[in-house]
C-alpha cells in the first residue's frame, strides 16, 4: 500500500512541476492543459492515501525516508504552485481590466443637454469576472 501511496505522490510531483514551469513562463495555454493531469494526479493521491489510512502501519527505514522527502517535495511544490497561479490570475485580472477600459467609449468633454444643464459623465457598465484555477 505504501508503494502505490509514494508513486502516486511521485505522479503528482511531476505534474506539479510541468505546472509550475509553464506557470512561471506564463505559458497559460499550457498550464490550463496541465491542469487536468494535475487533477487527475491529486485525486490518484488522495485515493492512495485514504487506502494507506485505511490500512494503518506506519512505513519503517528507506521508505519512511522516502516519504518524508516526497512530502517535503509536495509541499514545496503545491507552495510555488499557489504563489505562481496566484501570480497568473492578477495578471489575467489586469489585461482583463485594461481591454474592458479600452472598449468603454470616451466623452471628450462634458456636454449639455436640451435644456441647458451639464450631463453628468457616463457610468461605466457593471461587469463581472470568474476565474477558475
Amino acid at each position: 500500500m505504501m508503494d502505490a501511496l509514494l508513486i502516486a505522490g511521485k505522479r503528482l510531483a511531476e505534474a506539479l512541476r510541468a505546472e509550475n514551469e509553464a506557470l512561471a513562463k506564463l505559458d497559460l495555454s499550457l498550464a490550463a492543459k496541465l491542469a487536468e493531469s494535475k487533477i487527475a494526479a491529486t485525486d490518484a493521491f488522495a485515493q492512495a492515501y485514504a487506502a494507506q489510512a485505511k490500512h494503518g502501519g506506519r512505513p519503517e527505514g528507506t521508505i519512511r525516508q522516502q516519504a518524508a522527502s516526497l512530502t517535503q517535495q509536495l509541499e514545496a511544490l503545491g507552495s510555488e504552485n499557489r504563489k505562481l497561479l496566484e501570480r497568473a490570475i492578477s495578471l489575467q485580472s489586469r489585461v482583463i481590466e485594461t481591454i474592458a477600459t479600452a472598449a468603454l467609449p470616451r466623452i471628450a468633454s462634458p456636454g449639455y443637454g436640451p435644456r441647458g444643464y451639464q450631463t453628468p459623465p457616463r457610468q461605466a457598465p457593471a461587469l463581472a469576472v470568474a476565474a477558475r484555477a
